[in-house]
């Protein structure tokens, strides 16, 4: 199998206009350290909590003349198989919370929630969202966790097997027509129509408190991280697109950590789901229409997040897109130990790495984001087999099979 990714094109823009400097306070009204402390606190409490790995490509940084790769892999984060069971089921536990609140004087603790002390109050209440698959599952997941209904929207190409590992967690799923900002529309009608509570990870205007309580959740994975690198700052990390929440969410929790050494941002998207990239070279939010479709089923997003496009403008280094080969070859890359270990890696997850690798057979982009021997890149692997069928497809191997390599 070919390793080589100088064949792939690469859009790119760079951001001449990024903010030198310590994290805005303005921002801090969106993401925080303080924030995310709290968010930290509550996730780290329930049960199957654990630090996910953090992983040395070396072999892989040698190859690409680069001084280290660090691999945060969020494939088996609290059983879900990605990141986002971080920010879904936090959202879903800060909106039970407040409700109960309201109700009873009594702020409930997450083992109130999955004991039932509440249950007359839960099952009344119904949590709503569009999603690719990751989202949604963790959303479910929060649902059932702590007690209340959940209903979950999917547009038309996302894969059976994603919608059956919602449905495993008790949502009712329904499936609409059009792409993934179709699905959204569809739910913020239903949920309207309904009294059902929206819980969804890209804001719009008059609808911000949620998202930012989902991408709080997701700040838990950069704090790990940190630690995890014992003092070591990278000098560059490259992050999933989507609407923008994961990559907002490291990236403010950076900045406000690391203030002038915050390493440089790149923000990798499909090239046929890129409104991060159009939005860079207009300097506001641009949507992208279209069936939007990619293997990157995550990052299936034609309009960026409203709360995150103004922390990604100010902080990114630049912004590029990639073609779907590329992440299906960094797939196959990791599931076959070419890097030196086998890792089980989703289509969406390996976005930032499969940027890395392109971006590194291209002198002038090099050149222009200060990337060679010295460099310490960080990847956050945001997602495992979530659709088994679909990674065996693309690597040959079931996840077990990777696993067993390892």
């Amino acid at each position: 199998m070919s390793s080589d990714f100088s064949a792939f094109p690469l859009a790119i823009n760079y951001n001449p206009s990024r903010i030198n400097g310590n994290y805005p306070d303005e921002f801090k009204e969106t993401l925080s350290h303080k924030a995310a402390e709290k968010a930290f606190r509550q996730i780290s409490s329930w049960k199957g909590y654990e630090n996910t790995p953090l992983i040395s490509l070396s072999s892989l940084a040698a190859k690409n003349g680069l001084k280290a790769i660090y691999y945060k892999q969020e494939a088996n984060r609290f059983g879900l198989g990605s990141f986002k069971a971080l920010g879904g089921a936090y959202a879903v536990f800060c909106l039970l919370a407040a409700s109960i609140k309201e109700k009873t004087g009594k702020e409930p603790s997450a083992d109130d929630l999955m004991s039932g002390k509440y249950g007359e109050l839960t099952k009344g209440f119904t949590v709503t969202c569009a999603t690719d698959g990751n989202h949604g599952r963790s959303v479910a997941w929060g649902a059932s966790l702590f007690g209340c209904r959940s209903v979950i929207f999917i547009h038309e190409t996302v894969s059976q097997g994603r919608a059956d590992a919602i449905a495993g967690y008790g949502a009712e799923v329904v499936r609409t027509p059009g792409n993934y900002d179709d699905a959204v529309r569809a739910a913020s009608k239903a949920a309207s129509q309904n009294g059902w509570h929206v819980v969804s990870d890209t804001s719009y205007p008059g609808y911000v408190d949620i998202p930012r309580n989902v991408m709080q959740g997701y700040s838990v994975m950069t704090k790990e991280a940190i630690e995890q690198l014992g003092g070591v700052i990278p000098s560059h990390v490259f992050l999933q697109g989507g609407v923008g929440g994961l990559a907002a969410a490291v990236t403010a929790h950076l900045w406000e950590q690391f203030g002038d050494d915050l390493p440089k941002i790149i923000i990798v998207e499909p090239t046929n789901a890129a409104c991060l990239l159009e939005s860079s070279k207009v300097g506001k939010p641009q949507t992208v229409h279209g069936d939007l479709e990619t293997i990157m089923a995550g990052l299936a997003c034609g309009e960026p997040s409203i709360i995150a496009w103004p922390i990604l403008s100010a902080a990114s280094s630049a912004f590029i897109a990639i073609p779907d080969e590329s992440a299906a070859q960094t797939m196959r890359l990791l599931a076959l130990g070419e890097t030196g270990v086998s890792l089980v890696a989703g289509e969406s997850g390996v976005a930032g790495l499969a940027g890395l690798l392109i971006l590194a057979t291209h002198d002038d982009a090099r050149k222009a984001l200060d990337l060679g021997p010295d460099s310490t890149v960080l990847i956050f692997g945001s997602e495992g087999a979530t659709d088994p069928e679909l990674f065996k497809e693309i690597t040959g191997l079931s996840a077990s099979e990777v696993e067993s390599r390892a």
